[in-house]
């Protein structure tokens, strides 16, 4: 029984307790951080994608006096069905809202994007953080532009080219684990991985809920967890409500999630999810 327990706590350690982003301190277990999202894309799944470079930015800068972390920015949609864009078009929709907010902001700002050039060209134009929801499938090469740019790096497990039919949680450790060998071959330092299982990218809706309810088995790679659960299709599956109107059901999902471990959260509502992960840091993390 002792044994257990103690195999489990040592489980939920995380190899590197924290790290400095931008002369921000990220204490992982400490509390939860909150990632905003903020789309440059005007066909956004969420109904949230910002119409100008200057609503984008209004956003962002919302987001960060709210209590966002990081800022995310993103110029493609991902959401099911949507078509590639050119790099060229996605670069001239994020450079003038990461070089603004570089200036303006002082949180990390994070580029969600798979593309080396669209990645490469963020980086040079102030951001912080790699946000890849290919996992580094789509060009392994953005590892490299981690350890060049001494970059954070989020890997998230992606079923899109790959469904399983199998136990998702393995399936997705195993991806992890992939990309995480990907990044110590290109050198990046460990203590910048930071994992995401990858709510709803190739994944079915009860594989979706099974990874929010065993998300505390990931701690076991010992890396601190990004849930970006925010308005997806598993809530609006399970309460059949759009995306407009799954605010509480993403409350809900963050909630559990946290509980089991997550220690960013990737959402919309910053305001209103900020206050819900104190709420819960505060019963469970005891902070």
């Amino acid at each position: 029984m002792l044994k257990d327990k103690i195999k489990l706590e040592m489980n939920l350690n995380i190899r590197h307790k924290h790290i400095t982003c931008r002369g921000r301190l990220f204490g992982w277990g400490e509390r939860t951080f909150i990632m905003g999202i903020v789309n440059a894309s005007p066909d956004s799944f969420s109904g949230d994608g910002a119409s100008s470079t200057g609503s984008a930015i209004e956003q962002a800068i919302r987001f960060a006096a709210q209590g966002a972390d990081v800022i995310d920015a993103g110029g493609e949609s991902t959401r099911p069905g949507s078509a590639q864009i050119q790099s060229d078009v996605e670069i001239a929709r994020l450079i003038p809202i990461i070089q603004h907010l570089s200036r303006e902001l002082d949180v990390p700002i994070s580029i969600d994007s798979y593309k080396y050039d669209v990645v490469q060209a963020c980086l040079q134009a102030g951001a912080h953080i790699i946000n890849d929801i290919w996992g580094l499938q789509y060009d392994a090469r953005l590892a490299e532009l981690a350890t060049e740019y001494n970059a954070p790096i989020i890997l998230t497990s992606n079923q899109n080219n790959a469904p399983c039919a199998g136990d998702i949680m393995a399936t997705v450790k195993s991806d992890l684990l992939r990309a995480i060998g990907i990044c110590r071959t290109a050198k990046v330092p460990d203590e910048h991985i930071i994992i995401d299982p990858g709510i709803g990218f190739g994944k079915t809706h009860e594989q979706n809920l099974d990874i929010i309810r065993r998300l505390d088995e990931l701690r076991e790679l010992g890396y601190p967890i990004l849930l970006g659960a925010s308005r997806k299709s598993l809530i609006g599956n399970a309460l059949n409500l759009p995306a407009g109107e799954r605010l509480p059901g993403t409350a809900a999902a963050c909630a559990i999630g946290i509980a089991h471990g997550a220690d960013i959260i990737r959402v919309h509502d910053v305001h209103f999810m900020a206050q819900m992960a104190k709420m819960s840091d505060a019963v469970i993390r005891r902070s």
